[in-house]
């Protein structure tokens, strides 16, 4: 008799390999098609758009719950993008990364939980790794992260 509970975890890790690939393939094919410096709310929606073309599951504007002694301090901080509600994604349009977008990114991985985003700036020259786009681990995160967030084009 199959094991069918090992066939569907390994035909979930094939499928969830390429998360990141795909996601940035994604970012990539709406900064070919818009091009660089609109605001950063059109590349939003229009990433939006491409990934569920790709049948990627994203939610936009997700909500972080910041807590103090047990209390929700509602402080209304939102990510940009959560992808298969694992990966986020923080868009940006600006001449260059800064310290604070890493920063940002960072705090809403701890605040979350979560192993791992992107920072994607649309507003480059060339949409290349470290000026269109660049990953942010989670340095508090316990436990391993899946090689397949990783983007390994």
């Amino acid at each position: 008799m199959p094991d069918l509970l090992a066939e569907w975890r390994e035909e979930e890790k094939k499928k969830s390999k390429t998360l990141a690939y795909r996601t940035i393939g994604c970012a990539m094919k709406v900064y070919s098609k818009l091009g660089p410096g609109l605001l950063e709310s059109v590349y939003q929606k229009a990433l939006l758009i491409e990934l569920d073309k790709q049948g990627i599951g994203a939610e936009s504007e997700v909500p972080i719950e910041v807590t103090y002694d047990g209390m929700d301090l509602g402080l209304g901080f939102r990510m940009d993008i959560l992808v298969e509600d694992i990966l986020i994604l923080e868009l940006k349009s600006v001449s260059a990364f800064e310290s604070i977008h890493y920063k940002q990114l960072s705090n809403y991985l701890h605040l979350t939980n979560l192993p791992l985003g992107y920072l994607i700036n649309f507003n480059v020259e060339d949409f290349v790794v470290d000026k269109g786009f660049e990953k942010v681990k989670n340095l508090r995160y316990q436990g391993d992260i899946p090689e397949w967030l990783y983007y390994n084009g």
